[in-house]
């Protein structure tokens, strides 16, 4: 931006240049902002069109929109005038210093970089996280954010997340519940089992294949134990344990069959009576 035909104060013309680069600096910023938002949006269209799980497509998307903004950067303070090599050697002190202060915050960062590209899980998984169970909402560069059964939010450290043990419930579509019930001793335990198995083959949303088991799991101190295993796809699976449960409790009351309970029987002391004189 030239100056030099516009009508201004002889104080300004000094600073004149100084002025025009600062300008070009906040246009190259306000450029570079827009190409940033434009590149987000192309490199997240284009993972998503080849069919990338979406959390590494975020990912990706926002290290494209940095590098941009990067870029941007470097070339405002070089248009400004600031001499950017030394400035990086200043900025990768500053970053040393600030990587020691912040150990905790990039070992998340390079957790979730693990975890984006390793993906143990994916968005909408059930997992179990270090004894927090929940559906996965967001894998974030240094949380990943669960919501429980009881809708509750939980904020899961990535370093926790790579660092404990992970069970991803419905990783292969496929659930299996287990139901244990006792039955009273003196039963025909094999009939028991023939009428939990017609109870869970019965049962809406259960799987034939595989199919569902019964089996005599223990020999209680007051019950014969029972074990009904079933499968079900993951959007059916507790809908399919709660009628699962009601049926078995129906069915064995309709048969005569006694689920045994423990029972407390207090015995009061008779009053000792005088005795007559």
């Amino acid at each position: 931006m030239n100056f030099d035909n516009v009508p201004v104060p002889d104080w300004f013309k000094p600073y004149a240049p100084l002025v025009s680069n600062f300008i070009y600096g906040a246009l190259i910023m306000a450029l570079g902002w827009m190409i940033s938002k434009w590149a987000y949006r192309l490199t997240k269209t284009t993972l998503n069109k080849a069919k990338t799980e979406e959390s590494l497509s975020r990912f990706l998307a926002a290290i494209a929109q940095y590098i941009v903004l990067a870029a941007a950067v470097i070339a405002a303070l070089n248009r400004v005038g600031i001499q950017t090599t030394s400035l990086v050697a200043v900025m990768a002190s500053a970053g040393l210093a600030v990587g020691l202060a912040l150990q905790g915050s990039l070992s998340n960062f390079a957790s979730g970089v693990l975890i984006l590209g390793f993906r143990p899980f994916v968005l909408d998984d059930f997992v179990e996280i270090g004894g927090k169970s929940g559906t996965v909402e967001d894998i974030g560069l240094f949380m990943t954010r669960l919501l429980t059964p009881n809708n509750e939010i939980v904020l899961v450290p990535n370093s926790e997340v790579t660092g404990s043990s992970i069970t991803n419930y419905t990783a292969k579509g496929v659930r299996r519940t287990v139901v244990d019930i006792g039955v009273a001793y003196g039963v025909d335990v094999r009939r028991v089992k023939e009428i939990l198995e017609d109870v869970a083959k019965g049962v809406p949303n259960t799987l034939e294949d595989p199919a569902p088991s019964v089996i005599l799991a223990n020999f209680g101190a007051s019950s014969l134990d029972f074990q009904v295993r079933s499968f079900a796809k993951v959007p059916d699976f507790f809908p399919m344990i709660a009628e699962l449960k009601l049926r078995i409790y129906e069915r064995l009351e309709q048969e005569g069959i006694e689920i045994p309970f423990n029972q407390i029987v207090v015995h009061q002391a008779e009053e000792s009576q005088p005795e007559p004189t």
